[in-house]
This record gives structure tokens, C-alpha cells and sequence, in this order.
């Protein structure tokens, strides 16, 4: 690889949980005393630690011989700035690469796998010791790439939130969330425990748990016609599906509007009736969120731009 290469690598790397528990308890020793007391194994959280360092010395290794790069944690994300140019690589957990690539607009993304004995890595087709020959072949142009439809959220105060997996709209509490809902030919006002909205990767995860179990629970009751296979979206399908979780009906708040599909040129509208503690998140990141809170509009769509993961 030529150190001259002007495309600039940024590789976006997570905590372990190890560095999770020593900056709770300040200390190794007072971290493994806290796990082991309560009978876990600690030497779990150092292998996984110790073989994650090691992904990581690796894969900045390559990038040293490569030229332009820069090491971020996945907590700067948020506020960290992508050149268009950019080839970003992000070291697993599959949340890693979902987390990275809502931030993304068009530039490639490598997901690695740092230990293949304890993660499936769904979206860490690659390891770190392919990326000397990985980085050539995306800089230029030459490797497959699969297209994935992002969602976006957008309030009535200009903000903006999008999505790789889904949308989580409701309350960060167990308190109900109260809100109207509307599409283009419904509308009607709902108490629930939230509602999530999932793209065609998002398909498989936290949706398709809602509706499998939704269907089971009805099958139990001794519905009928209740379709028990459930068929997840491909990844660029522009299409997103929405369900809301627990509905309530009340004299106040209707049941009708529960689940549905949006298309590219439809859009489901919400509007907060919560005083506080309204809340929407992406990808299960409750930390990176927009307020949602009473009078707030929210508008739901398909994103203008999508995620390329090399494969």
C-alpha cells in the first residue's frame, strides 16, 4: 500500500466492556471483586478485552502503512465530521457499523470482525488482518458494496435523526407514551409503550421480535388467519415498516393505526402529548436522541441518502 494514498481511513472503534467496568469502579481489581462477588467470570471480560486490543493494534498497524487515518471512539460520533472522501472502517460489534453508519453520507464502510468466536458479525463480513488488501481495492472503487436504506426522523424545530436499524419513538421511562399519530388517510391519538419504526436491516432485529411475538400472542388467544412466517425486507428495500408496542384502548386513546408500511413518498406523522421525558432514538443508541415532548410534530420517512457496506 502507498503511504502517498490521499484517501483518509477513519477507523471507529468501541470500548470493551472491561474499560466499561474500570472506569465504573475505577480499578481492575475493584471491577473483578464486583463481578466475582456476584459469581460471574471475570476472566470472560479480560479474553474479550485482550483479543479486542489486539484486532485493534493490528488494523492501526495497516493504517500506518497506508497513510491518512484517524482512530474515534463510537461516543464522538455524533459530533464528528466525515470528509466525502473518506473510507471508514468500523471494529465490530455489528452495533458498531450500524452506530457509524447513520453518520455517513455515501462513504464506504468496512465492518471488521475482532473475534469471530463470539460474535456472528452479520455486518463484519471481513477480519482485521484482510484489510492491507481490503483498502486498495475500496479506494479505488473496485469492491462490491451493498446498498442500505436508512430512515430519518424530522422535527418541527429542524432536527434531524436517522437510522440504520430502526426508530424508537416514546417514552424513556415505563410510563406510557401519549401521542397522535397520522398517515396520509388515518389519524387518531394512541397511549402506548412507544412505537418503532424499521428499515429493511432493521427487518431483522427489533421489529421482527415485536411481530413474531404479537403473532404468537394472538395464535395463543385462538385468532384467525394470523400469518405465523414472517418475511424480513432485503436491506435496500425502500420500504420501511412501523408497529406500536402495547397499545392501549381507552376513551381517549384508539387502537387502529398499530402497524403499517411506508413507501418513498409517504410519511407518518407524529405529535407529542407528553410534558416530558418524550424521547427519539436510532439503532438503541438511547444516549444520541431528539426530545420529543408536548407539541412537538415529528415527521417519519425514507432518508435521501443511503449506507454502502463493502461486502
Amino acid at each position: 500500500m502507498s503511504a502517498a494514498n490521499d484517501r483518509k481511513v477513519v477507523l471507529v472503534v468501541r470500548k470493551t466492556r472491561l474499560e466499561d467496568l474500570i472506569a465504573r469502579f475505577l480499578t481492575a481489581e475493584q471491577a473483578k471483586f464486583y463481578v466475582e462477588h456476584l459469581g460471574a467470570d471475570f476472566s470472560d471480560y479480560e479474553r474479550e478485552h485482550e483479543i479486542y486490543q489486539a484486532a485493534r493494534v493490528s488494523a492501526v498497524q495497516t493504517l500506518e502503512q497506508w497513510g491518512r487515518y484517524q482512530v474515534i471512539d463510537r461516543g464522538f460520533l455524533p459530533n464528528f465530521i466525515f470528509g466525502p472522501h473518506d473510507i471508514v472502517v468500523a471494529l465490530g460489534q455489528d452495533g458498531v457499523v450500524a452506530n457509524t453508519m447513520k453518520y455517513l453520507d455515501g462513504q464506504p464502510l468496512l465492518g471488521l470482525n475482532p473475534d469471530a468466536g463470539r460474535y456472528d458479525g452479520i455486518l463484519l463480513p471481513f477480519k482485521p488482518n484482510d484489510l492491507p488488501a481490503l483498502l486498495p481495492e475500496v479506494a479505488a472503487d473496485r469492491r462490491a458494496a451493498k446498498a442500505v436504506t436508512m430512515a430519518k426522523a424530522s422535527l418541527s424545530d429542524g432536527q434531524v435523526l436517522h437510522a440504520v436499524n430502526d426508530l424508537f419513538i416514546g417514552a424513556r421511562s415505563h410510563v406510557s407514551a401519549v401521542y397522535e399519530i397520522a398517515t396520509a388517510a388515518r389519524h387518531e391519538r394512541q397511549s402506548s409503550s412507544g412505537l418503532i419504526v424499521a428499515t429493511g436491516l432493521g427487518s431483522t432485529a427489533w421489529f421482527k421480535s415485536i411481530v413474531t411475538g404479537s403473532l404468537a400472542i394472538a395464535g395463543s388467544f385462538g385468532a384467525s388467519g394470523a400469518v405465523a412466517h414472517y418475511d424480513a425486507l432485503p436491506w435496500d428495500a425502500r420500504e420501511l415498516r412501523f408497529a406500536v408496542r402495547e397499545p392501549f384502548p381507552s376513551r381517549s386513546s384508539q387502537v387502529g393505526l398499530v402497524c403499517g408500511s411506508l413507501g418513498t413518498d409517504d410519511a407518518l406523522r407524529l405529535r407529542s402529548l407528553m410534558p416530558e421525558n418524550g424521547v427519539i432514538f436510532s439503532d438503541g443508541i438511547e444516549a444520541d436522541r431528539l426530545d420529543f415532548n408536548s407539541g412537538t410534530e415529528a415527521i417519519i420517512g425514507i432518508a435521501e441518502r443511503q449506507g454502502l457496506l463493502i461486502v
